[in-house]
């Protein structure tokens, strides 16, 4: 078979979630709908915490960078996928396919490496609370974020741009909704082990290595709070990791579920991935705000500031 460059096949098609018109439609709402309390969630969840001098701790300085993060992931694919449930053609242009992979990974990257960030900001909270204030400097919060980021992206940055020299075969068909690595690798024509080897490697030491680091953040943890003698003691520690703990329930359970399963577009896959992508980022703002108190407070202080505005 003759194989091309893929500069010369100009699309892909992205088969989506189903191809009868009138599931189409109703998942065109249902998914709108998810979209916009998303945008809604986390934008609140950053108007919350910056201005409110009560937050201005560790812990809601990484929350804001979570609700900044799903910002970013979840628009990455769902304007996409919402062009196409109204498309007859459902393409998407080759560069265009690899700027979303490229971005997929490294928000995904970068919100793994930021929930262990998070897990070792409560395991010093709740191991040493009188060091708390010195340990979680406002530099090495910071420092930790800028560095999630920057890891995330060098990541992605090194498997896109191995991706980019593939050449394409005339198969153009995406079995999802939107551009994953592993699914570009099957299109491809060329030798993609070394892509493939390349892949398990970053997502063994980022996101399996992010993993282990929850973990063992998490067994100190528990390891403090059961040393904790009075039983309001060890709820009221427990309750400060509980959102965290759903958050990390939620992301690492389908995102792991996702990429371990083959990328044949099966239902359980697109399923997994709609919860990873989709879905998680809308749950978080709501994951933390109806479990925690302070935002709570926050909430009901800046709802009655804007109520006093107007009256």
């Amino acid at each position: 078979m003759a194989m091309k460059n893929y500069s010369a096949i100009s699309e892909f098609i992205l088969l989506g979630l189903s191809i009868d018109p009138n599931i189409q439609d109703i998942l065109f709402v249902l998914f709108l709908l998810i979209y916009l309390f998303t945008l809604m969630g986390n934008f609140l969840m950053l108007l919350v915490i910056r201005p409110d001098s009560h937050l201005h701790m560790p812990m809601y300085f990484f929350l804001r960078q979570l609700s900044f993060l799903d910002l970013c992931h979840s628009s990455v694919t769902v304007p996409k996928m919402l062009e196409n449930l109204l498309s007859e053609s459902k393409t998407i242009f080759v560069e265009s396919c690899l700027a979303q992979a490229f971005f997929m990974f490294a928000t995904g990257g970068t919100e793994a490496c930021l929930l262990a960030v998070m897990a070792y900001d409560r395991y010093v909270a709740i191991t040493f609370p009188l060091l708390y204030g010195q340990v979680m400097s406002n530099q090495l919060c910071v420092g930790m974020v800028w560095g999630s980021w920057g890891l995330a992206f060098a990541d992605a940055l090194i498997n896109i741009l191995l991706a980019v020299n593939l050449d394409y075969c005339e198969d153009q068909t995406i079995p999802h909704f939107s551009c994953e690595l592993s699914s570009l690798f099957s299109l491809s024509c060329s030798d993609t082990s070394t892509n493939f080897t390349l892949l398990l490697c970053s997502s063994v030491l980022h996101f399996f290595g992010t993993f282990l680091m929850i973990v063992f953040s998490y067994a100190q943890i528990v390891s403090t709070i059961l040393s904790i003698s009075s039983t309001s003691g060890r709820g009221k520690a427990f309750s400060t990791c509980s959102s965290h703990l759903t958050t990390v329930t939620l992301f690492y359970g389908s995102g792991f579920l996702s990429y371990l399963l083959p990328t044949s577009g099966s239902p359980l896959e697109m399923m997994f991935s709609l919860q990873y992508s989709v879905v998680t980022p809308m749950l978080n703002p709501l994951i933390y705000s109806l479990q925690n108190k302070e935002v709570k407070a926050a909430m009901g202080r800046m709802f009655r500031k804007y109520l006093h505005s107007f009256m």
